[in-house]
């Protein structure tokens, strides 16, 4: 037994270092592929990133947010890299049965450590089977997040890490026995028993046992190595070792996931310049080679735990769209096609063949036959992704914030969409109205600009404007970035008066632009038209630069001396305000009005006083929350205001469900599934509230026209699950805290108040 466990080992040992070294080359090579990235983004600040690494892997900082899953994997994925000294202690064994490793070998602590981590491993992978079978794919609902995943491949990885601790256990423990360990020892203070039991066998039987399962356990290790080897797209194997870099060259050096601005269009690792493009440059991505190196990086780390499918409101309503099998296809077709373009082989702009039929002639028929697939396309086109995949994403983030390993989702799907709307002219038709008059008005709904400060005549104090009755802005605190819905679309408008008010009521000085100011560009972007999303920011920030007049620069920091402040009730201007104009040379602080009107409260100038009675739950709208982190400040201001009994949605906050506006889908019908907002409305209703509150202007016309045709869906008799109560308010939060401010109580009035008609309810 002996000799046949050291040369089936040994063999398997040269044979997977082998091919092993020869993947790692073959990765490289292939992640090389893809596009150069703009110099200094992926790489910037080195030591946060690998600060960012550690912290990541250590703390298993975004798996643990999954609670029970989060720590076995963690066991799991250390045991893996820290019990490594376990397979040179197992090639010992086969020589030499009673071998143990120089130094730590009868080291109590290092011997503590194996015999607690190797365990905990095993408990570990047996934790994360049993989810994995309680959460197997085939329910009707697409509850499960393995749904398209690769479960052949993860029984295979599972199995392997099962019998892999198993070894280490037993070979620890026999070790215990040949050792003579007598009594208790705390170096097998669980296997203690099994050494007990080892211990009255003979000798030849414990070298064999010994041989056996050294021989096993380096058997499994090596066929497992010689399998990822030979299968490169092995996500849930080679997310190990990939996620490393993955999470190294994340987009942001800081740490924080690739959520608020989007980043500019590339092309040959440099920004596209659209008012001088170059001959050769590139719009977007219609090729798997277009995509950066960072991009086929992320799609084969992808280890397909499917935490962005689970979360994905278009998943979840029925839509095609799924982050991870998006990742997954765009993945293999890369792996499929590598062959090809290593070969030298790849398109020019008119589609010519950058190839000879002699640099080609050995790629095999299968990747060239790859080759000619659309980037986008139908089924019946044989596309890799389907354009209603492509279209049915929202933008909300929820994807990227869930990804364990960091893969950037949105930037990938937005520069697919990118290359649809400025080469192919390829969106829904929809989207199409909104981009006209976004180029011929500045706003989407195609309104006169002087419609934009109409609402000022509704409301009985003065609203100073710029450049009308002030000079700057400098005369002010803030500037209130009303944003095209608030200005234009009647619900919004009474977001827009009750934060004026409450402003004014609590004595803040604000101006507001004169109609002029144009969309920010927000959905022109995300739909993917990078052109028109530039043009109105570069005239947004022209504009905002010369409201704040002339400042002086501080030498240390490069900025004005005096802070550009800005308030927007509108999350999707906030962000792009915010976020995305300073790549446009617009430095702003930016805030948002529910953050300004918490800090309002905390000083006092605002005091919610009247009651507003009732059962309240609050939508986090995606680009204040997942986008820019900003939770607390709307549920203190309900909590500040009396009479309220706040009551949150099973998902909420990080894993909030999206309204289904974001990504330009505001301006797009949906026709596949369920509507995201309904989704959205049946999970508020299932609280049975009486206020659904938020803070965004498309969240609120989105949950309000859910509301309303549940509303008239029960009046018909044709209504299906939860009806919402007759009185059910959707409202921002700033209406309710109005409602509570202005209204002070007085008790001693109430007798001459009965014959007064009643307040009208919050709109």
């Amino acid at each position: 037994m002996q000799l046949a466990a050291i040369i089936v080992s040994l063999v398997l040992i040269a044979v997977g270092v082998a091919l092993f070294g020869r993947a790692l080359v073959q990765i490289y090579r292939f992640v090389r592929l893809g596009q150069p990235v703009p110099a200094g983004t992926r790489t910037a600040d080195p030591y946060r990133r690998a600060v960012t690494v550690v912290k990541e892997f250590l703390g298993h900082t975004r798996m643990n947010k999954w609670g029970i899953v989060g720590v076995a994997h963690w066991f799991v994925a250390v045991g893996f890299f820290s019990l490594l000294l376990t397979i040179v202690n197992a090639i010992g064994q086969l020589f030499k049965a009673d071998w143990i490793l120089p130094v730590i070998g009868d080291w109590a602590p290092y011997n503590v450590f194996v015999e607690f981590l190797g365990t905990m491993t095993t408990l570990g992978i047996l934790t994360l089977i049993v989810i994995r079978q309680l959460n197997r794919p085939g329910r009707p609902d697409r509850k499960s997040r393995f749904s398209g995943s690769n479960t052949g491949q993860a029984y295979f990885v599972e199995a392997v890490i099962l019998i892999v601790g198993i070894c280490i256990f037993t070979l620890h423990a026999l070790e215990g026995a040949q050792h003579h360990v007598d009594g208790y020892e705390a170096s097998f203070f669980i296997s203690y028993p099994v050494v007990a039991w080892f211990r009255g066998m003979d000798l030849s039987t414990l070298q064999n046992l010994t041989y056996f399962f050294a021989g096993l356990k380096i058997a499994t290790s090596f066929i497992w190595m010689i399998t990822v080897a030979l299968k490169t797209d092995m996500g849930v194997a080679w997310h190990r070792f990939l996620a490393f870099p993955n999470i190294f060259f994340k987009r942001e050096a800081d740490g924080s996931v690739a959520l608020g601005a989007l980043q500019p269009m590339a092309s040959g690792g440099k920004p596209v310049d659209f008012e001088d493009p170059g001959e050769d440059d590139v719009y977007g991505v219609s090729q798997i080679e277009h995509f950066s190196w960072k991009g086929i990086l992320d799609f084969s780390t992808c280890t397909e735990c499917g935490r962005c499918q689970s979360q994905c409101p278009a998943w979840n309503t029925g839509k095609p769209l799924s982050p991870k099998l998006l990742i997954m296809s765009l993945r293999d077709h890369a792996h499929a096609k590598a062959p090809y373009l290593l070969a030298g082989g790849g398109k020019d702009m008119e589609g010519n063949e950058k190839a000879t039929e002699e640099q080609l002639a050995n790629v095999p028929a299968a990747a060239l036959a790859e080759a000619e697939r659309p980037l986008i396309g139908t089924l019946e086109e044989n596309g890799v992704i389907d354009p209603d995949v492509l279209w049915s994403c929202t933008t909300c983030g929820a994807c990227v914030e869930q990804c364990p390993v960091d893969i950037e989702h949105i930037d990938h799907i937005v520069d697919m969409r990118r290359y649809q709307v400025m080469i192919e002219s390829a969106f829904p038709s929809e989207a199409g109205t909104m981009l006209k008059n976004l180029e011929k008005k500045g706003n989407p709904w195609g309104l006169a600009k002087k419609q934009r400060v109409e609402w000022t005549k509704e409301v009985d104090f003065e609203v100073p404007i710029v450049g009308q009755d002030i000079e700057d802005l400098t005369e002010v605190d803030y500037l209130y970035w009303v944003g095209c819905a608030g200005a234009l679309e009647d619900r919004a408008k009474k977001t827009t008066k009750a934060f004026a008010e409450l402003l004014h009521m609590a004595g803040v000085k604000f101006a507001i632009m004169g109609g002029d100011e144009k969309c920010t560009g927000d959905s022109a972007r995300r739909l993917g038209n990078e052109p028109l999303f530039q043009q109105l920011g570069q005239e947004n920030v022209a504009m905002l630069n010369m409201a704040y007049g002339e400042d002086d620069e501080d030498p240390a920091t490069k900025k004005p001396k005096s802070a550009k402040k800005i308030v927007a009730t509108c999350p999707h201007c906030f962000n792009t305000i915010a976020n995305e104009y300073p790549q446009l040379g617009g430095e702003f602080e930016v805030i948002h009005h529910t953050q300004l009107l918490q800090h309002l409260i905390d000083e006092g100038k605002l005091v919610p006083v009247t009651p507003v009675d009732g059962l309240i739950t609050y939508h986090d709208p995606c680009y204040l929350g997942r986008h820019n982190k900003v939770y607390t400040p709307p549920r203190e201001i309900m909590s500040a205001v009396p009479g309220l009994r706040q009551q949150e949605m099973h998902r909420h906050k990080e894993r909030g469900f999206c309204c289904g506006a974001g990504g330009a889908r505001m301006w797009m019908e949906e026709r596949i599934g369920k509507r995201i907002n309904n989704e959205r409305v049946d999970e508020a209703l299932s609280l049975n509230p009486d206020i659904v509150s938020t803070a965004c202007p498309f969240c609120l016309v989105m949950l309000t026209d859910s509301v309303n045709g549940k509303k008239a869906a029960s009046e018909s008799g044709s209504a299906t699950g939860v009806k919402p109560k007759e009185n059910l308010q959707v409202v921002d939060v700033a209406q309710l805290l109005l409602d509570s401010v202005k209204t002070p109580v007085d008790p001693a009035g109430t007798a001459e108040a009965e014959n007064e008609p009643e307040p009208e309810p919050v709109k």
